[in-house]
């Protein structure tokens, strides 16, 4: 079904707000953008590897991944993407898809057309480049994911991993307090850490036992948000957020 109401965009102008400053006529640009709406299930395959899409994906309830599927048939899990993120804005200037992405949970995903973005981006310039500022913030994930799956140890991998969650979903208002949605299984954890499923159930045992998190129902809460940033050597920045989460009790 077809929408020209902005409701569903405000995971959009708030995500783009955290990183960036919008003025009104941007906002109501934004929200105005002619957009389709799905509820998908968990696995839905939103692009693959090889294609060439018209449109871009914006995550409004749910969980993405990007992945690249290895010869060997094993996944790679390259960036997780939450509440307000475009994990496929690149396809905008990138023809052909170099990766997939699928949903990992029940999700609720906005299609946007590729002119009608690009024809925003004539009218406002500036949203040009604060989307361009969105890829960049996207670019230096990616480059802490590789620092962190090639130099950390497992359970600082997963450690950081939760910590960077955490931060992701209070600048968006999707946390309460410090629990957040944790859908993962250990397959998907260890698919993003290139760990085995053994060696994840240790590390989530091991931070459990040190009282740093505890998980039930598909939710996570911190239980020591200091801690858990010195077991994950999490540092925030990368995430170029404007409004950086304070120091947490």
């Amino acid at each position: 079904m077809a929408f020209r109401s902005g409701d569903a965009l405000n995971p959009l102008l708030k995500r783009l707000q955290a990183v960036s400053q919008l003025n009104e006529v941007e906002i109501n640009a934004i929200a105005a953008l002619p957009f389709t709406i799905r509820e998908v299930k968990a696995g839905w395959e939103v692009v693959r590897e090889g294609d060439r899409p018209s449109q871009s994906c914006l995550v409004v309830d749910g969980v993405s991944c990007r992945f690249k599927i290895l010869g060997d048939g094993g996944r790679q899990i390259v960036s997780v993407h939450i509440r307000g993120d475009m994990p496929d804005l690149q396809s905008l200037f990138l023809e052909q898809m170099d990766h997939n992405l699928a949903t990992m949970t029940p999700s609720m995903i906005v299609l946007i057309q590729h002119r009608s973005l690009h024809t925003l981006m004539e009218q406002h310039p500036r949203i040009a480049g604060i989307l361009w500022r969105e890829s960049l913030v996207d670019g230096s994930i990616f480059r802490e994911w590789l620092g962190n799956i090639g130099r950390r140890p497992a359970a600082t991998r997963i450690a950081h991993l939760i910590c960077e969650l955490f931060v992701r979903y209070r600048a968006m208002d999707a946390n309460d307090g410090m629990m957040i949605p944790f859908a993962f299984t250990q397959t998907e954890l260890g698919d993003a850490q290139g760990l085995s499923t053994v060696h994840v159930n240790r590390v989530l045992k091991e931070l459990k036992k040190h009282k740093l998190i505890s998980i039930s129902k598909k939710v996570l809460k911190i239980e020591n948000w200091a801690e858990l940033q010195k077991a994950g050597d999490f540092d925030q920045s990368y995430l170029h957020l404007r409004h950086p989460v304070a120091e947490l009790t």
